[in-house]
């Protein structure tokens, strides 16, 4: 099943040619997840060839510009498209006032319910859950009250060996298999041991997503052991204590994060636009956590539990 991240957009919150805020497209299956909206991001959907219109839930991390001023104009595009399936939106206090405000003064009536759920930095833990996946939200520290989200892949069935299934098998008895279990007849006899017809399911994925914040070794035991994290690393060490001042990171230590938690890849992104040139940026993070890649805009990053993910361009 397909599990992968676009990334629409991941610069800081200074404006750069060439460069979007903050947001990316998780798909898991045939579900569509947006993580933060900065400005354009529907434009970077559109690019990507996303029909807006697949949309399932949104979720903001903070009430920074750069992070969610793309929303106001994204749901209006989706009424304006005639959407009429609920869409969930998940962001921080302050958000479920200033968008009913923002719909009042611009005379827009959405066309679609939208559900709007609070997250709370204080009380990180399970948010939300579907077909494909549970969310869940991660303690991050900056300037105003901001979370990560932690996506985790539900447990699969097992696979059938079809060559090995008698031809007159019922279809309870495969279910039954699928799931893990023996098939046992009426009187509790063994008609099929599970091992003999499946194979166990590949390992769940996950998928963190921690925007800004102050470098906080507290976050590991959230996200250790996931296949890929995108960290921000906005600044280099030798800018640390502005870093520090203004609850952003650097990459060493998005790099040491990755690396206490023994993850499985790490994307790094919104760096200051003071750094034209992401290299430098990349090197000291490869330093600490030699598996890191820059989150370029308009990459597919397909999720795997592997100790690589592959990278394709969309483009």
């Amino acid at each position: 099943m397909t599990f992968q991240v676009t990334i629409l957009g991941s610069g800081s919150a200074f404006p750069v040619m060439g460069s979007h805020p903050s947001s990316q497209l998780l798909t898991v299956g045939n579900e569509h997840f947006l993580i933060d909206c900065g400005e354009g991001t529907q434009y970077r959907l559109l690019e990507a060839h996303v029909r807006l219109g697949r949309l399932s839930s949104i979720f903001i991390t903070h009430l920074h510009g750069d992070h969610y001023f793309g929303l106001f104009g994204l749901l209006n595009t989706l009424s304006l498209g005639g959407r009429t399936k609920d869409l969930y939106l998940f962001g921080p206090r302050g958000l479920g006032e200033i968008l009913p405000e923002v719909f009042r003064q611009s005379g827009t009536q959405l066309t679609y319910p939208l559900h709007f759920q609070e997250t709370d930095p204080d009380r990180p833990g399970p948010l939300w859950s579907t077909a494909n996946v549970t969310v869940e939200t991660l303690p991050l520290r900056h300037r105003v009250p901001c979370t990560g989200f932690l996506f985790r892949e539900r447990k699969r069935l097992r696979s059938i060996q079809k060559d090995k299934l008698p031809d007159t098998i019922h279809y309870e008895h495969i279910r039954l298999l699928k799931e893990g279990q023996d098939v046992l007849d009426e009187r509790g006899t063994l008609l099929y041991k599970n091992e003999d017809y499946t194979l166990p399911p590949p390992r769940p994925r996950a998928y963190a997503y921690c925007s800004d914040t102050l470098y906080w070794p507290e976050l590991v035991p959230y996200i250790r052991g996931v296949d890929a994290l995108y960290h921000e690393a906005t600044f280099l060490t030798d800018l640390s204590e502005l870093a520090e001042k203004t609850f952003h990171s650097t990459a060493w230590q998005a790099a040491t994060i990755a690396r206490d938690a023994g993850v499985g890849q790490l994307l790094i992104g919104h760096l200051s636009s003071r750094y034209p040139d992401p290299q430098p940026s990349l090197a000291e993070a490869q330093a600490i956590f030699p598996n890191t890649v820059m989150a370029v805009e308009g990459q597919v990053f397909d999720i795997a539990n592997l100790p690589h993910t592959l990278v394709s361009d969309n483009k």
